[in-house]
């Protein structure tokens, strides 16, 4: 397949037939989502489309390293021309390289002025003119109001002089984010004047939806049908095989709920791997692992409910009914819900079902037809859910980007060692 032919395939096409005019020069568009949920792979999805059609970008990445960027294009680069048996690979990989340009900084603040420098360096030094400059973990809430919204103007005055889009991610918070958002929220609504396009990107299953939340002064965005790929952003319905993307390991994203045990020494292993942690739970109970704790509100438990005679016909057995432990069950619905796949430290029994309340994460897993992989402390080995049955298999990897990691409180040294073994296949050998 040719380069335009892949261009034509980009999620931004039907972004821009789904708008009015698409973005347009000068104006700012946003990228909004909670954290882990696809931000960068996004952005940088809208950089290789640019730059693929020889236009220029300027990257600019806050709080990252340029390697880290580096290594997030060249694995979406990857994938995209991997899928559609791109002719020519490496030549379009010098095309890209010669049309993007990537700056990055240690901090998260970009005031206007070093935009402007580093503009006026690339012009002058290289002839470079960016069509498309893309912000990458912008603070929206740093300082006041009145000075950051100034600053956001002088940004798109900026790329209005350059004639370029700017596009800047914004990260969400479960607690100003409703389910199915149809408007702009926290951090951004703030600002609604100044944004012309805003998308929130919401995890469904395996898979992401793009929601348009402003449409220039379209006073009902409409609906863009558009589902990516969890790992990638690209199109989620581009084939039917589950291709593994090799992305940086600040990429992951490990979900738990933070208890002792098990769940305590995949949060240790996260951090210790540099990957992220999400611990869900709620207020009043405390967690063994303190980063990346997210208490979930009311509203947010009762979409993991589910039924006791669900659950007993499931797991053949039923959960003490106190509070705490059905808040408990409802937090693992969280764990499982928008993860790639599942892994469990814990006991098959001969029903086929996992030991304790464990089994309720693995149980999810099957239901919403994850990859479930248990290690069974009593045997030593892993094994994963295949056509209805549990299936020994050689140790396993970490594939996704969003994974659930959960399991026994009772984990012992072989339990330990898997979780250690199970990071360092998947990532190397940990930076101590």
């Amino acid at each position: 397949m040719y380069r335009k032919e892949v261009n034509q395939k980009s999620p931004l096409r039907i972004l821009d037939r789904s708008t009015k005019r698409g973005l347009g020069p000068g104006n700012l568009g946003v990228v909004m989502a909670r954290a882990g949920v696809g931000k960068t792979a996004f952005l940088i999805q809208i950089g290789l489309d640019e730059a693929m059609r020889e236009r220029n970008v300027l990257h600019i990445a806050l709080g990252q390293t340029l390697e880290h960027v580096h290594s997030w294009y060249d694995a979406l680069f990857d994938d995209l021309a991997e899928l559609n048996a791109l002719d020519n690979r490496e030549q379009v990989r010098a095309l890209v390289n010669t049309h993007r340009l990537i700056q990055a900084y240690p901090d998260s603040q970009l005031p206007h002025e070093r935009l402007d420098e580093v503009v006026a360096l690339y012009q002058d030094r290289l002839k470079f003119s960016p069509s498309a400059i893309l912000i990458d973990d912008f603070d929206w809430q740093g300082g006041a109001i009145v000075r950051h919204a100034a600053e956001l103007g002088a940004l798109k005055i900026i790329a209005k002089r350059l004639q370029a889009e700017l596009w800047i991610t914004a990260q969400t918070y479960r607690a100003d984010a409703s389910q199915h958002p149809t408007h702009l929220m926290s951090p951004c609504d703030t600002y609604s004047e100044l944004i012309e396009l805003a998308v929130f990107l919401e995890p469904e299953g395996r898979d992401v939806s793009v929601r348009l939340l402003k449409d220039h002064a379209n006073p009902q965005p409409a609906k863009t049908h558009l589902t990516l790929h969890s790992d990638s952003m690209r199109l989620a319905s581009d084939d039917g095989v589950d291709r593994q993307v090799t992305l940086p390991v600040q990429a992951f994203t490990l979900l738990s709920g933070g208890a002792k045990g098990s769940e305590a020494t995949f949060g240790a292993s996260a951090e210790r791997w540099g990957l992220n942690e999400v611990h869900f739970s709620f207020a009043g109970r405390e967690t063994e692992r303190k980063r990346g704790v997210v208490d979930l509100s009311e509203e947010e438990l009762e979409r993991g409910g589910v039924s006791d005679s669900y659950i007993q016909a499931q797991l053949h057995r039923s959960f003490p009914k106190t509070e705490k432990f059905q808040r408990l069950l409802k937090t693992i619905w969280h764990q499982v819900a928008t993860a790639g796949e599942v892994f469990v430290i814990g006991e098959i029994l001969e029903n086929q079902t996992v030991k304790g309340g464990t089994g309720w994460g693995a149980e999810l897993g099957r239901h919403f037809d994850k990859a479930v992989y248990v290690f069974d402390q009593s045997k030593g080995h892993w094994f994963q859910w295949n056509d209805g049955s549990w299936t020994k298999i050689e140790a396993p990897s970490i594939r996704r980007r969003r994974f659930t990691g959960t399991g026994t409180r009772l984990l012992n040294d072989v339990g330990r060692d898997a979780i250690e073994e199970l990071f360092e296949r998947s990532f190397g050998p940990a930076e101590d």
